[in-house]
């Protein structure tokens, strides 16, 4: 690294401060206000070289959330998920935020020097990057909230960090403190209103609509899974392996409609009921439903690789009935007046769910409406008509032959790479810069530096 000017301007530092503090108020993301943040550091004239983040988060899959800034290079985010600690325990004990936890530190400065012994492990690839000095800090956002910030900063200046330097990071350090809690903040009910209502749900929710009778109507493709057996399955496997078998059902069958324009709206028991909002229009409801068949397809194939599984272990399959339609959902807040739900429902709703029952009928796991088989397309073969219960009409019942069922290429390119994350997990990994969507090497690595 080249010369640099060793004296700390305080005009610019509380340049970075005055910032920091606006954007604690404009409802930033973590990722922006950590790019921002370090932006700035460096364009003030800091000497930094790496900033590394991370953010303790309520939420189901993950505990952290880690942000790694490199001179240059930007920032790239990582989510530490629960199960990787533990599979991992050395590494932490190992890192340089172990040393704060275990000593009761707020802070920790170490010289790197290229041919003495690392104290962590992370001092070994900082060696390679030319880093010369080290400081890491713990800091808590809030004494009962029970979240907080760990971070380290990294310089290649020859001689390390200045005392200027150290007081100004120190600085802001409390600053930046304020702007990420209010983030992290807004992004645990956001996390928690996705995860438990669903990504249009939640957005709905957030955005103002809590109040009892709150909603919308949208004309929608409609889909209707259900499990077969369910009780029979309980009651063979018992409590916690059912609950396995019911997640791992869940991640086969329900991931391909939630994405491409499809959400789940809700999980009732053993099944769920998705959308593909669509309008009136005939070219966006052909869309809809070619996508929502399209899922069909891959939570098929997704299906037949997890019964397969499940034969190899001696495990019974299993069933599975999907519904399709075409018509209008009603959703929103129902309830008590202290106790509300964000539900879906409306005559359309009903005919799916109705349709959905027709495949134990005619044993066939999948069955669509006439109606939702104009605007899809394709190979399909009529059963005949049925009159559901509550409706006047009668429906004409159709189901897909064995070829419309098999995956075109690009769905299968599609579910491969998607393959292994929940929704929730995309919410927290939807920061990614522009990055291969498969699970970054080490990420715990990522998280302890």
């Amino acid at each position: 690294m080249g010369a640099v000017n060793d004296n700390v301007s305080e005009i610019l530092i509380d340049k970075v401060a005055d910032w920091l503090m606006r954007t604690s108020l404009s409802d930033e993301s973590l990722e922006t206000i950590v790019k921002g943040f370090c932006e700035r550091l460096a364009a003030a004239g800091l000497p930094l070289m790496r900033v590394h983040l991370s953010f303790s988060m309520l939420h189901p899959l993950y505990d952290a959330l880690g942000f790694t800034w490199v001179r240059g290079k930007g920032v790239e985010v990582s989510g530490l998920r629960h199960e990787e600690l533990a599979l991992n325990p050395e590494r932490f004990l190992r890192s340089p935020y172990y040393y704060l936890l275990n000593n009761n530190l707020e802070h920790v400065r170490r010289r790197i020097y290229k041919d003495t012994p690392s104290e962590f492990p992370i001092f070994d690839e900082l060696k390679e990057q030319g880093a010369t000095d080290y400081i890491a800090f713990m800091q808590s956002l809030g004494a009962d909230s029970g979240h907080g910030m760990v971070g380290s900063w990294t310089t290649d200046r020859h001689g390390g960090f200045t005392d200027d330097v150290i007081g100004a990071l120190l600085r802001l350090q409390n600053h930046l403190a304020v702007a990420a809690k209010m983030a992290v903040l807004g992004k645990l009910a956001d996390n928690m209103l996705t995860t438990y209502l669903g990504s249009s749900a939640g957005r709905r929710v957030m955005s103002g609509q809590v109040r009892r009778g709150d909603g919308e109507t949208v004309r929608a493709i409609l889909v209707m899974a259900d499990m077969r057996r369910s009780t029979m399955l309980a009651e063979k496997e018992g409590r916690q392996s059912y609950i396995e078998t019911l997640n791992g059902y869940f991640d086969a069958i329900a991931a391909p409609f939630n994405r491409n324009g499809g959400h789940i709206l809700s999980f009732v028991g053993d099944g769920f009921l998705a959308v593909y909002p669509c309008g009136r229009h005939k070219e966006p409801s052909e869309f809809a439903a070619r996508e929502a068949f399209g899922a069909v397809r891959a939570a098929t194939a997704r299906m037949e690789l997890l019964n397969s599984e499940r034969r190899k272990q001696g495990r019974d399959p299993i069933g599975y009935g999907v519904g399709l339609h075409v018509g209008n959902v009603m959703f929103g807040n129902v309830g008590l007046r202290d106790r509300l739900t964000f539900s879906a429902f409306g005559s359309a709703v009903n005919e799916v769910q109705r349709l959905q029952n027709l495949t134990k009928k005619y044993a066939h796991s999948i069955v669509a409406s006439e109606a939702f088989v104009n605007y899809c397309g394709g190979d399909w073969t009529a059963l005949g008509q049925e009159k559901l219960r509550g409706v006047r009409q009668k429906f004409t019942i159709l189901y897909p032959n064995e070829a419309a069922l098999l995956p075109k290429t690009d769905e299968r390119l599609d579910d491969v790479l998607q393959d292994g994350l929940s929704e929730a997990e995309h919410v927290m990994l939807l920061h990614r810069n522009t990055r291969p969507l498969q699970p970054p090497r080490g990420l715990i690595d990522k998280m302890l530096q």
